[in-house]
């Protein structure tokens, strides 16, 4: 009766270590060792997550400034606007009434403050002399950003009847960046409020 025997046991063929493994150009055969999961996932945490995280975080902030940040900002702005309580000549008379029983302008929101730092809105409104431009310019920068100007009248807009004067500024946007330009020589206190408005129309669309 014939002896049982075990067959040998075949070794397999060591593997290269995964240091070794190399992708040049084709795909690992069978035999060979492809890259460890520990090390994935070593990579993925090191460089993707910390990317990807990046990436969402911005696309967030952006969208979230662009569709809830910057909208709210324009909303408070523009129903809160504190001009400069300050007059230069004739259309300075409009000015005040527009805040009269009457007009009351207020009821828009608009309350003049007469601290610059406490202003973001300067409406020039009267004649602008080179001997007064200074102190316009002065009480511009003093104002905190972001600020807008408008030009009441026709000798804020564009000199007036004394543009061919020596002494007299030939438009106020000579000196500091228009936003709104109201006709009239005096402007009614109502189109005071309607230059307004359109400055309210301004800030909603604001992007930055």
């Amino acid at each position: 009766m014939g002896h049982l025997t075990t067959p040998a046991a075949q070794t397999a063929p060591p593997r290269p270590a995964a240091a070794d493994f190399k992708l040049e150009g084709e795909l690992p055969m069978a035999t060979q060792a492809a890259v460890p999961f520990l090390e994935l996932e070593t990579l993925r945490a090191k460089e993707f997550i910390p990317a990807a995280r990046e990436a969402l975080s911005s696309l967030i902030a952006e969208q979230g400034q662009a569709k809830v940040i910057r909208p709210v900002f324009n909303w408070a702005g523009r129903n809160s606007l504190f001009p400069l309580h300050w007059g230069l000549a004739c259309c300075a008379i409009e000015f005040a009434a527009a805040f009269g029983a009457r007009w009351d302008a207020e009821r828009f929101g608009i309350v003049p403050r007469s601290s610059p730092r406490q202003c973001d809105l300067m409406i020039v409104n009267g004649t602008v002399t080179w001997k007064v431009a200074h102190k316009l310019i002065t009480l511009y920068e003093q104002m905190p950003e972001p600020k807008w100007v408008i030009a009441m009248g026709n000798c804020a807009t564009g000199g007036g009847p004394f543009r061919t004067a020596y002494s007299v500024v030939p438009g106020v946007d000579k000196l500091v960046p228009v936003d709104i330009y109201i006709a009239g020589c005096p402007p009614r206190p109502e189109a005071m409020l309607d230059g307004i408005l359109k400055l309210e129309e301004l800030i909603r669309e604001r992007k930055e």
